[in-house]
């Protein structure tokens, strides 16, 4: 049998290939048996999201946890996205939220996330646990789901109602609703649409439709993946902001009046800027290794405390739960980011939300409060290449990088190496670059920051060349 092993956020394999019913089922009782060694009658939240036979699969983790006894609040909705379990796993006592996605994988891809009681990603030795405890085989046969509904084990409850109801108590969206802002949504696909039409129905919308092999495309909000969003928002001319989320809703991409990308350096940056400045709070802010250095200049200016984690949501989750500072913001380079005030989890409605708040009450454009930002910070870019190389290639030049071998890129004089996650060389113009290995694919991640994004590639480009 398959050995199965979680990724950096959950258990993720192609359809009909790895990811099957009979898997689905192994792991399903492995997260059971890890449950019931923690608690003594565990319950759980369950839910799919867009993805093809998402149902068959959510099916199936019911039947094997109601054969274990486990009580399961199933999600009454067609499809739910992964901050909806998150929150209904906090709102329901739960023990542990499930749900069926593979996020922004291609297409072919289904997947298995497991979320803790507190609403966000369960710890690497949570996941370690689970891992252990899959079988090789299903050693359990399971009744109906219509008969465990019958016994009370598997109750329905409507997910996107609690969640909307959780976002009418804390935006006001009447001030949103308005403001007169003409505001666009592009859902991929995904499972965003939904409550998006029912919160802000005069919204512009693209890609709402069911869609479970997302149009070929990767559900993956970053900006090649959007030029239909872009493109839609040039040539209408009136459209104040777009947001646009992944496969589950747990991703946000944000575009200006003119069809710019905002990314997510900017983005956490205008959190911290609203929250502090505007709505006057405190707390800590957690933020992962390849995010720009303003963020940094930020808090030092207002004053906040900042730490930095490796890449992956999880480590930020981590500090989010045990750490006795209250927590500000926070977030990673790749758009999963989190705020206070709602559950230690990305979210990408609601950052899309905050930010259009932000908009709503001080009747400024995006562009506006970018520019406030930079009163404070300066001007920057943020650009990145990933370089599809042979395995050997990559692993040459992580060995390089490790026997310090690189002391300039071009004309860019290194001036400083931190290594906690990939290399971050600090260079002269005041920027860096950063180099970090995919653990999944043959590619090689560079990052570069800069004051322009001219710059940004320049330095990218000289970076390339000096490696290859």
């Amino acid at each position: 049998m398959t050995k199965i092993k979680f990724g950096t956020d959950g258990w993720r394999a192609i359809i009909a290939q790895e990811f099957t019913v009979e898997n689905v089922e192994r792991v399903a009782y492995g997260t059971a048996l890890w449950l019931k060694s923690n608690n003594a009658s565990p319950s759980v939240t369950l839910g799919n999201d867009c993805r093809f036979a998402g149902k068959l699969f959510v099916d199936a983790t019911a039947r094997v946890f109601a054969a274990e006894g486990i009580k399961v609040h199933m999600c009454s909705n067609n499809f739910v996205s992964t901050p909806m379990i998150s929150l209904a796993t906090v709102k329901l006592n739960a023990n542990a939220g499930i749900i069926i996605t593979a996020s922004h994988n291609p297409p072919e891809y289904n997947g298995y996330k497991i979320k803790a009681s507190y609403g966000g990603p369960a710890t690497p030795d949570e996941i370690t646990a689970v891992e252990n405890f899959i079988p090789e085989k299903l050693p359990i046969t399971t009744l109906s789901i219509k008969e465990y509904e019958a016994q009370g084990l598997i109750t329905y409850v409507d997910m996107e109602a609690m969640y909307i109801e959780h976002v009418e108590a804390s935006f006001d969206m009447d001030a949103i609703r308005n403001s007169g802002l003409n505001l666009a949504y592009d859902a991929m696909y995904g499972a965003g649409q939904d409550v998006m039409r029912k919160i802000l129905p005069e919204t512009t919308f693209l890609h709402c439709e069911n869609n479970p092999g997302f149009d070929g495309q990767a559900p993956e909000p970053i900006h090649k993946n959007l030029l239909e969003l872009s493109e839609m928002i040039k040539i209408s001319g009136n459209i104040d902001s777009a947001l646009a989320t992944d496969g589950d809703a747990d991703r946000i991409g944000l575009y200006d009046s003119e069809g710019n990308f905002v990314d997510s350096h900017h983005i956490i940056l205008l959190l911290i800027h609203y929250l502090v400045k505007y709505k006057k709070l405190d707390g800590q802010v957690i933020t992962t290794f390849s995010c720009t250095r303003k963020i940094d200049e930020l808090c030092k200016a207002y004053g906040l405390k900042q730490q930095i984690t490796k890449i992956g949501f999880k480590y930020i989750c981590e500090i989010m739960v045990k750490d006795e500072t209250p927590f500000l913001a926070g977030g990673e380079e790749s758009g999963g980011i989190a705020i206070t005030g709602h559950i230690p989890e990305r979210d990408g409605i609601w950052i899309g939300l905050t930010i259009w708040e932000f908009m709503a009450k001080t009747g400024k454009s995006l562009r506006e409060l970018i520019e406030e930002v930079y009163e404070v910070v300066g001007s920057f870019a943020v650009e990145r290449y990933d370089l599809h190389l042979e395995e050997s290639l990559k692993q040459e030049i992580i060995k390089n990088c490790k026997e310090g071998k690189y002391t300039s890129f071009g004309k860019y004089k290194v001036t400083k190496v931190e290594d906690m996650d990939g290399f971050k060389f600090h260079l002269d113009n005041g920027g860096w670059v950063m180099i970090r290995p995919s653990g999944t694919e043959p590619v090689l991640r560079t990052y570069s920051e800069a004051a322009t994004s001219e710059e940004s590639f320049r330095v990218l480009d000289a970076t390339k060349a000096t490696l290859l």
